[in-house]
């Protein structure tokens, strides 16, 4: 049976955009970035150290925790071995840790840090005893365990964390979809569900395209495209409906949540992308709990509507984790 390729909604978001103030590049939808473990760092050899050279095990110190592991963080989990050159069970977590980290395909990433040479990231995590291992996502520790652990009981931690944070950290399903080096992209068959929502949008029935999108996802979960989509209609209606006085409103009521974000849509939606992206950051600095969470999936949602690469929100990105850490 002949295919074709499903058309990408973000060329019809593009179009129905273009009326707007044109602050926001709606003409691609953010691609998902890479596995973390694309620019990882080749590890160095010792006692409790990663073994032989591999993507997903790295040596982290003080001065690239940040990069390594708060930012890694938000693509991919990164398990933090607290290790010591003296510590005698280190020495057996160590390898099984770097074992599993090599089969996983870099769908975790194993950051290795030698607890004397680095004394505040052990301050930080509270280390009492070695070995510690914490697992950090989204620029948050989540989760971990002190003392060695046999194999099949870290691979079944492991496989729990991954299916905890699957839908929230976009590289743990590209890394474990990640075809072979060299292959040919599969054309998919024309899939009628998005045909109805791109259709919608075409219209510029915001409300019909985010049911159609919805619709999707309510059935398959994961559907990172429908994702995607559905984070651009979204803002492409707020955008639509942008107050300028909304901004007013908000810098003079720093304390409402919904005054904060509806500013920082108007901001984004009529070109101060930086500004609005900043206003939901100190948001988040000022905040905690699920009003924190609140702010800091609005902001992430907001992501998605940039390009690929886009500078604004690598910065971002990298604001962001300073302020959840």
């Amino acid at each position: 049976m002949e295919t074709v390729t499903r058309p990408d909604p973000r060329q019809n978001a593009a179009a129905m955009s273009a009326g707007m103030a044109g602050a926001v590049d709606l003409s691609a939808l953010k691609n998902r970035a890479e596995a973390a473990n694309s620019s990882a760092q080749p590890p160095s050899g010792g006692d409790g150290a990663a073994g032989p050279s591999h993507p997903a095990i790295i040596e982290v110190t003080e001065a690239d925790f940040q990069a390594e592991v708060v930012e890694r963080s938000l693509q991919v989990p990164v398990v933090v071995d607290l290790w010591a050159t003296w510590c005698e069970p280190c020495k057996q977590l160590s390898p099984a840790l770097e074992k599993l980290a090599r089969e996983y395909n870099g769908a975790w990433v194993l950051a290795k840090v030698d607890v004397d040479a680095n004394p505040r990231i052990a301050q930080l995590f509270q280390v009492q005893s070695v070995p510690m291992v914490i697992a950090v996502a989204g620029g948050q520790p989540v989760d971990g365990f002190a003392g060695a652990q046999p194999e099949p009981q870290l691979r079944e931690w492991i496989d729990s964390l991954l299916n905890a944070l699957r839908d929230q950290l976009p590289g743990i399903r590209a890394a474990e979809e990640g075809a072979p080096e060299g292959a040919e992209p599969e054309e998919e068959p024309e899939d009628p569900r998005f045909t109805a929502a791109e259709d919608a949008l075409e219209q510029g029935d915001f409300a019909a395209a985010e049911a159609a999108y919805q619709q999707i996802l309510d059935s398959e979960p994961a559907n990172e495209q429908a994702n995607a989509a559905l984070m651009q209609v979204r803002f492409m209606a707020r955008a639509e409906q942008a107050d300028p006085s909304a901004i007013e409103r908000a810098d003079a009521a720093p304390d409402d949540l919904d005054a904060q974000i509806a500013a920082a849509d108007a901001e984004v939606a009529f070109g101060k992308v930086d500004e609005g992206f900043s206003r939901l950051i100190q948001t988040i600095k000022r905040t905690a709990g699920d009003d924190r969470d609140r702010v800091r999936t609005h902001l992430v949602e907001m992501f998605e509507i940039f390009p690929d690469g886009d500078e604004r929100v690598t910065k971002a990105r990298r604001n962001l984790a300073s302020a959840l850490f």
